[in-house]
C-alpha cells in the first residue's frame, strides 16, 4: 500500500516527493553508521517538540520498541542488512533505478535535490 502512495505522490509532486523519499531512504539504509536504528518510529519530525517528536519518545516507556527489536524479534545486523537491502530494493523500483547501496542512493537524492533548487531558483528569477 505505501509503495503505491508513494507512486501516486511522484505522479502528483514529481522531484519535490523524490527528494524526500531518497532523504528518508538514505537515512534509513545508513542505520549502521548511528547508534540508534533510524526507524521511522526514532526519526525527528518536529522541530518544535524536540526532543519528544518522534513516535517512540512518546511511548509510555520509550525504551520499550529498542528491547522489543532487541530481546524479543532479535532485530541484529543480519536482520538490519535484510531491510536495508528491502529499502534500497524498493527505492530502485519506485525511482526506476538501481541502487546497491545507501551512497549510490545519496547521490541520486543529491542530483534530485539540485534538480529541484534549479527549478526553485527559475521560478524565483522570472518573477
Amino acid at each position: 500500500a505505501y509503495l503505491r502512495y508513494m507512486k501516486k505522490a511522484l505522479n502528483n509532486c514529481g522531484d519535490v516527493a523524490r527528494a524526500a523519499f531518497a532523504k528518508i531512504g538514505v537515512l534509513m539504509a545508513s542505520a549502521r553508521r548511528t547508534e540508534k536504528p533510524l526507524h521511522p518510529t526514532n526519526l525527528h519530525v518536529n522541530q518544535a517538540l524536540f526532543p519528544r517528536d518522534t513516535v517512540q519518545s512518546r511511548l509510555p516507556d520509550p525504551e520499550w520498541l529498542e528491547r522489543w527489536l532487541d530481546e524479543q524479534i532479535r532485530f541484529d545486523g543480519e536482520w538490519e542488512k535484510k531491510v536495508v537491502e528491502r529499502i534500497l530494493h524498493n527505492l530502485s523500483i519506485l525511482f526506476e533505478r538501481t541502487f546497491a547501496t545507501a551512497q549510490e542512493l545519496n547521490r541520486y537524492r543529491r542530483e534530485v535535490t539540485a534538480r529541484t533548487n534549479r527549478v526553485a531558483d527559475g521560478v524565483a528569477d522570472s518573477v
